[in-house]
């Protein structure tokens, strides 16, 4: 159960508009400058402005937003510029500079200053420009952007230099994942305002037994303010206000939340003086429910769910990662359609927003790191594993990361009721015993910060009982591929190995398994009789064949099909144009076997199995 923490953490608080707050979105048309030798700073490009710009959207992936191959596959620095005007009412508030996400590196400078840096591409940051930012003139916003990955970093990589037959350097990045390596200004930036006495941070924690919902709290305010709670209904009504350093309010006959009633209470807190007067004011939306691990089943709100879902991809045509409110809502519904009623964040933290319509519209979520290819195989990862973690290959320095990204995440999401777990990694090389003393402080840390469930999620050569990982978590997440990476084609030896492994996996580990990758490339309109691989039968069969076996195991509380859509990857004989293994193209039409998932999906018995 959560506490409100109003001062020391770290957790950015999305912006919000309050009488007592303000906000300014940045989003729109950038100026855009590749820089492959480096210059930019050398050149003063932070303070006089980039020199040869061309225009780029933010938030959106610049890859492919122009005709060039060259920016397309670009490899290095790029800087993005912007200017605005800061209302002449804000100069006596807090002005904070506030980034959603941006890939993979990045500096800031406002009229020259530089103000803050970010070496993770996924989770937001943000710095107080107070003192940086003009009131009567045009306030120049600057940032450089760097996309290369190292083994410092997650996800992990490798930028190789070679030397071409006419003496030039041609540097071209390795990468452990099964994505495109988009880059840029990915999430929406903002300009937002608090007071000069703030609320720092909130978590809150729920409870609920049935019939009575529990929202805990706990405070800590600066010496001359005090909190206040305000908790509402969906229909504005207070139902309760509290006040002091720790707060818990009770919820008779509480609406618990749930994929089939995501219904959404409304706690306002307040900062005020002694006086009474509102120092400062920020709100949240509280899902009552409570997610549990009992008895080998995944248990909301005392009930026993089972997983229907997929994992996904932050990606579309055109704008690549960039968030667009568009293309979100879309999928939303579209699952819905198909009767999912759960994703997972494959393979790093989403948008802040994409939470946020998971909150209103009832999806659970499993939250993931970008803890994605900590092994030593490429993409598709087949044969034999190679050592990673004995072998020096993960260092120190990557562990850290791993552990900073962990806390960050659980710091930005744990008040969003639809996130149910966390997820530690995909795909790891879980089989050495070193990888048990690296993820069991990742354990730790999760166990000391939330109480949701820890998941990791293991590719189907990692063998249960070699796994020195799977037993340090709550949830066993599977990524099976039999039929398709092995015994390409022949579905009856493909679904023979599949039951062979979940039998050794319920045998071997006393704990609930979901299976978050299950599919195959499909293009779409394709069809043959009898079925091929790639063909639209194919999809289905595969699909059916694996349900029904799934459907022999009791410990499977979950089934996530991968992909929710295709996707785009690096170019590669295994991939034609993108991964293709979406049961929607990408640009979200569906396939043959949407229509069979939701002949199962909505079936009553996929409700408790």
């Amino acid at each position: 159960m959560g506490t409100f923490i109003f001062k020391g953490a770290e957790t950015l608080l999305y912006p919000r508009m309050t009488e007592k707050r303000q906000k300014k979105p940045l989003d729109g048309v950038w100026k855009f400058q590749l820089d492959p030798s480096g210059k930019g700073v050398g050149e003063r490009w932070p303070s006089q402005g980039i020199p040869s710009p061309i225009h780029m959207p933010v938030p959106s992936s610049y890859n492919d937003i122009t005709t060039s191959e060259a920016i397309r596959d670009f490899l290095g620095d790029v800087w993005y510029e912007t200017s605005t005007y800061v209302p002449s009412e804000w100069m006596t508030e807090r002005i904070i500079l506030r980034f959603g996400a941006v890939a993979h590196h990045a500096k800031v400078w406002v009229n020259g200053h530089f103000v803050t840096e970010s070496h993770n591409g996924f989770l937001p940051f943000e710095a107080d420009v107070t003192p940086f930012v003009n009131e009567e003139k045009m306030n120049r916003i600057v940032v450089k952007v760097n996309n290369e990955l190292t083994w410092d970093m997650l996800p992990p990589g490798d930028v190789i230099e070679k030397v071409t037959e006419d003496g030039e350097i041609k540097r071209t990045l390795h990468q452990q994942h099964d994505f495109f390596n988009y880059a840029g200004i990915h999430r929406s930036v903002f300009l937002y305002t608090t007071p000069q006495t703030f609320i720092h941070s909130l978590n809150i924690g729920t409870d609920f037994n049935g019939e009575t919902g529990i929202i805990t709290g706990e405070s800590e305010s600066p010496p001359s303010a005090f909190v206040y709670y305000s908790l509402k209904d969906d229909q504005g009504e207070i139902i309760a206000e509290r006040h002091g350093a720790t707060t818990e309010i009770q919820v008779p006959e509480a609406e618990a939340w749930s994929p089939d009633n995501p219904y959404l209470y409304k706690l306002d807190v307040y900062l005020k003086d002694g006086e009474g007067t509102i120092l400062d004011h920020y709100y949240l939306n509280v899902g009552i429910r409570k997610i549990e691990v009992k008895d080998e089943q995944l248990l909301l709100n005392g009930s026993p769910i089972y997983l229907k879902g997929f994992g996904k991809h932050e990606d579309a045509v055109i704008r690549g990662k960039g968030y667009d409110p568009v293309t979100n809502l879309r999928d939303m519904y579209l699952m819905k359609e198909t009767g999912a009623n759960s994703f997972r964040t494959a393979h790093y933290p989403y948008a802040e927003e994409v939470l946020q319509l998971a909150d209103q519209l009832g999806f659970l979520v499993i939250d993931e790191t970008s803890a994605v290819g900590l092994l030593s195989q490429g993409v598709p990862a087949t044969g034999n594993l190679e050592p990673v973690f004995s072998n020096g290959k993960i260092s120190s320095h990557l562990k850290e990361y791993h552990l900073d990204t962990l806390q960050r995440l659980i710091e930005r999401d744990r008040n969003h009721p639809s996130v149910i777990m966390w997820s530690l990694s995909n795909e790891a090389s879980t089989m050495e015993p070193e990888a048990e003393v690296y993820y069991k402080d990742l354990v730790e840390l999760v166990r000391k910060l939330d109480d949701r469930p820890i998941m990791n999620v293991n590719l189907m050569l990692i063998e249960p009982e070699k796994c020195f990982v799977s037993k340090l978590v709550d949830i066993i997440g599977l990524n099976v591929y039999f039929g398709w990476y092995s015994t390409p084609g022949d579905l009856k030896a493909g679904t023979a190995e599949l039951r062979n492994y979940l039998e050794r996996w319920a045998k071997t580990h006393d704990k609930p398994i979901v299976i978050t990758e299950y599919g195959v490339d499909t293009m779409p309109g394709l069809h043959k009789v009898p079925a091929v691989m790639f063909s639209e039968e194919f999809q289905v069969q595969f699909l059916e064949k694996y349900h029904n076996v799934f459907d022999e195991f009791p410990k499977v509380v979950g089934e996530q099909v991968w992909n929710f859509a295709d996707f785009m990857t690096k170019q590669d004989t295994v991939r034609v144009d993108g991964n293709k293994k979406g049961i929607f193209t990408r640009d979200r039409q569906p396939k043959m076997a949407q229509y069979t998932l939701q002949k199962r999906w909505k079936s009553p018995l996929r409700e408790g199995k």
